[in-house]
């Protein structure tokens, strides 16, 4: 997987190097508007406890444990990070790193010599998946599921120019996103539906990058992004279905709400950055 740390290097020797191929003209480099494509690998952070939450009241607060009739832990077996089709904890597939990829249009300003400053809005989409599965003592598996459908994102960024064809950036921002969720699980007795599946959430971005400039126009980079957004709408209604009154999602209200306990939905992104200069 590349890294900025190990493509800068390069980069740096390009623009010390290369000087005939920085822009000419009167306008200075990294000035101006831009439009920009992406594309790399995005991939979840360290949740290898991750749970499942409950709400077996239907309060709104998913803080209860889902006991059986004889006031047992009905999730005993416990949980994993990942998705699993069995019944029981054994195999069970962690999360999965998969294409990251944007476009972006953007304006930059030269400003006090060598510091740029600039603003860019964004579209972006990963195939990434975080999994979490619950597993009961029935036994049964419950497995979720969620990645970043797309996002729309509005970032600033600040940086500084080097041999005057190298930029150095920080970029940070806010982003609205549609995170989609899906749900598989082992319990055929028991009704389920996902609520507030697909729902735009707000989140932000932050990170940075570097660019060096190929011609007058062009411009190949390297950067890392880091989105978080805040998933708490989503649930899953679980309900009476064709199971008996004892049933351990029954006994408190008739029926039991619940959702991946860790609500912070968190991507990583590495990319190459292409970038064309009106």
């Amino acid at each position: 997987m590349f890294s900025i740390k190990t493509i800068l290097p390069f980069a740096v020797l390009a623009a010390t190097a290369t000087p005939a191929l920085a822009q000419d003209g009167d306008r200075p480099s990294f000035d101006g508007f831009y439009g920009s494509v992406a594309v790399g690998v995005g991939f979840r952070g360290d949740d290898a406890n991750s749970t499942v939450a409950f709400d077996t009241n239907r309060d709104g607060r998913f803080e209860d444990t889902v006991l059986t009739s004889g006031a047992v832990n009905a999730f005993t077996p416990g949980f994993c990070d990942g998705t699993s089709n069995a019944a029981t904890p054994g195999n069970c597939d962690g999360d999965r790193n998969k294409i990251d990829y944007a476009a972006r249009l953007g304006y930059d300003a030269r400003v006090g010599g060598n510091f740029v400053l600039g603003a860019l809005l964004e579209v972006g989409k990963s195939d990434s998946t975080d999994g979490t599965t619950a597993f009961s003592s029935t036994p049964a598996g419950y497995s979720f599921s969620r990645k970043l459908d797309h996002a729309f994102s509005a970032r600033l960024r600040a940086g500084f120019v080097a041999g005057d064809n190298l930029l150095i950036y920080g970029t940070g921002g806010a982003s609205y996103a549609k995170i989609h969720h899906g749900f598989t699980t082992t319990n055929t007795a028991n009704s389920f539906s996902q609520v507030n599946d697909d729902q735009m959430v707000w989140g932000y971005q932050a990170g940075g990058g570097a660019e060096i400039m190929l011609g007058r126009n062009v411009s190949l980079g390297a950067e890392y992004i880091y989105s978080r957004y805040n998933d708490d709408k989503y649930y899953l209604a679980v309900g009476a279905g064709t199971a008996a009154p004892t049933n351990p999602f029954l006994l408190v209200s008739g029926g039991t709400n619940m959702r991946p306990a860790n609500t912070d939905f968190g991507l990583h992104s590495v990319r190459a950055t292409l970038s064309f200069r009106f």
